[in-house]
């Protein structure tokens, strides 16, 4: 079995999981509007992380004035170094693998190498010098398939970690804004130039945001190391419907949760909480998602979406999303779905509005994206009975 043992969520609501939790609890949003943000000459609405904390925080971190790292990497750095301080693992050990998530990297890097070194702009460099800043020498796993990232990675982690070359792996999710990353948003016309609304009638396009998330997952062996959170099942399936969006009917997102769960005997769904969608805010990400809940007969299941607070972190929403999940889950809690008023989606969902409270103990972390890119992930509490009843084929 494998089950997180330690988190993290670097964000513009806090460089903590729990000052990120608290501001959720509050109703707070890291989203504003920006006008001529990154010189780019249409107003956008996101959830920015100031250059200047970042910058204060890594100095208490590193003081080592010869390395440079781009924010990207100083903000995946950080949220690692949080999560294994508190994992309390040996982060070099041979037994620790470390896995990136990420969807665009140094991506501005392309247009200006600003005195860094030629390969800096590739991916797979950020990931190996994330890794040896904490003396990792393992090749690293670099994770990039569209919004799904961060959700592949949690699911190339679990695959590895059950091969038994690994003990642990330091999962991290991560990406910044750019003139780059916000201009192809924009031409694609799904920005909106206020605050997002999942799955409601008036929603007129997704906000982007910043943000690295890390999660430490374990391979637990006879209960130790003990984690509150499993993960019961992940899968992923394209569908290969369309370059920049998935199946209308939902086929690939339908198949990568029909597919996770598939190794389970006894039916889950009477004792899910709550299902954690993607929920852009766009018209066809919300309809398709509502279609997917209906064909699953989750369609009664309370639903949220963290955008409204956070924007879609690219890279990181994945991991940064199982991360919040996982401590509604814990606390009993469902947040609510900032934004959502008036229900708008094709299938009718329980989409929530208000904070609520459930003891159920699983939740469904849904995701999807281009490419006809689709993942499903099943978490459940650490609970010896209800895990003893599953009944697992494996």
């Amino acid at each position: 079995m494998v089950g997180i043992i330690a988190d993290n969520i670097v964000s513009p609501l806090g460089f903590t999981t729990e000052e990120n939790w608290q501001s959720l609890l509050s109703g707070r949003s890291g989203l504003h509007r920006y006008s001529q943000g990154f010189h780019l000459p249409e107003a956008f609405c996101a959830s920015l992380i100031a250059n200047e904390k970042i910058e204060s925080y890594f100095s208490q971190l590193s003081d080592n004035k010869e390395d440079r790292y781009t924010k990207v990497e100083q903000i995946a750095i950080l949220s690692a170094a949080d999560a294994i301080h508190r994992s309390g693992i040996d982060a070099a050990s041979e037994d620790v693998l470390f896995v990136l998530s990420t969807t665009k990297g140094n991506v501005e890097l392309l247009q200006d190498l600003r005195g860094f070194e030629a390969e800096r702009p590739y991916l797979w460099r950020s990931a190996q010098l994330i890794a040896q800043f904490f003396g990792n020498q393992n090749e690293p796993v670099v994770v990039s398939n569209a919004c799904i990232s961060g959700c592949a990675a949690q699911v190339v982690a679990q695959r590895l970690l059950e091969t038994h070359r690994y003990r642990y792996a330091v999962v991290i999710g991560a990406d910044v804004l750019s003139k780059f990353v916000i201009s192809g948003f924009q031409s694609f016309k799904a920005l909106s130039p206020a605050e997002c609304q999942p799955f409601d009638a008036d929603r007129c396009g997704l906000n982007l945001g910043e943000a690295a998330a890390t999660v430490v997952l374990a391979r637990c062996e006879d209960g130790e190391p003990k984690s509150d959170v499993c993960m019961l099942g992940g899968a992923l399936c394209n569908d290969a419907n369309h370059i920049s969006a998935p199946s209308r009917t939902a086929e690939g997102l339908v198949s990568a949760f029909t597919q996770a769960v598939s190794h389970l005997e006894n039916t889950v769904l009477q004792d899910v909480a709550f299902v954690n969608a993607h929920g852009t805010a766009t018209r066809y990400n919300d309809d398709m998602e509502s279609v997917a809940l209906a064909r699953l007969g989750l369609a009664d299941v309370p639903v949220n979406s963290l955008k409204g607070y956070f924007g879609h972190t690219l890279g990181a929403a994945g991991v940064l999303e199982t991360i919040i999940s996982s401590r509604e889950l814990l606390q009993g809690t469902i947040l609510p779905t900032r934004g959502f008023q008036t229900p708008g989606t094709v299938e009718e969902i329980a989409v929530c509005q208000k904070l609520s409270r459930s003891d159920k103990p699983c939740f469904v972390k849904l995701i999807s994206g281009f490419g006809g890119s689709n993942a499903a992930l099943l978490f459940a509490k650490n609970d010896e009975f209800f895990l003893r009843n599953i009944k697992s084929e494996k």
